[in-house]
């Protein structure tokens, strides 16, 4: 299975400090960086792909609250901070959970063990129908899916799989937080395109077309 990548937002150390001692006894969770200004971690949600932030509210810099709103939707919050009075503007901005200092070890599990029980955490292949075949395609080995009408074909840098579905219902089963739509007839992973150039995505030297209604969502998801 794939660890959970978590980030830190609080301009507390010793909260900081305590968040990441609780996920380090959690074996599906893993901390990318941790932060003391909410600012510093913009780059590295750009760069990177995170699935859940732990994000205090109230930041001399930023307010928690406010940071939430400039990230992408598909990254799961879970605010943590001591003032009850902000638990409503919280969940109004979809949290996750949110968790009331000081933080019980009890209470940060049952927090985290929603992200599984949303079917955010995913498995790290996909069983893949040919013919009379089934082949199980770890995510990380895809590069990318083209549609063939009613077909889809899988390519790896070693192989490529023709699948009896369509480009529409495959899109469904795949995780959206490793691939993403850029094209009707294309779905990317997101984790193997190394450049944008015009309207092609850049794909081991294999140049993918991205439509001009995708064109937006691929910039900001992508670079």
């Amino acid at each position: 299975m794939n660890k959970v990548k978590c980030i830190i937002i609080d301009d507390e150390e010793l909260a900081r400090t305590l968040i990441q001692s609780y996920i380090d006894k959690i074996d599906f969770l893993e901390v990318v960086d941790s932060f003391e200004n909410p600012l510093n971690a913009i780059p590295i949600l750009k760069e990177s792909h995170v699935d859940i932030i732990f994000l205090d509210i109230q930041m001399p810099e930023l307010k928690g609250t406010d940071f939430a709103k400039l990230i992408n939707p598909k990254t799961k919050i879970i605010f943590t901070t001591a003032y009850s009075e902000y638990a409503l503007e919280g969940y109004n901005l979809n949290a996750l959970d949110y968790l009331l200092k000081p933080i019980t070890f009890e209470r940060f599990l049952q927090a985290v063990n929603k992200f599984k029980k949303e079917d955010t955490f995913i498995e790290d292949s996909i069983t893949v129908k040919s013919g009379y075949d089934l082949h199980k395609l770890k995510y990380d080995d895809i590069l990318y899916v083209e549609s063939d009408n009613e077909y889809v074909v899988f390519f790896t840098s070693e192989k490529k799989i023709m699948s009896h579905q369509t480009l529409k219902s495959l899109e469904k089963k795949l995780p959206a937080s490793l691939f993403l739509r850029v094209h009707r007839s294309y779905i990317v992973n997101k984790q193997k395109v190394s450049a944008l150039k015009g309207r092609d995505l850049l794909i081991s030297e294999v140049k993918i077309p991205v439509s001009d209604s995708y064109y937006d969502t691929v910039k900001t998801e992508l670079f």
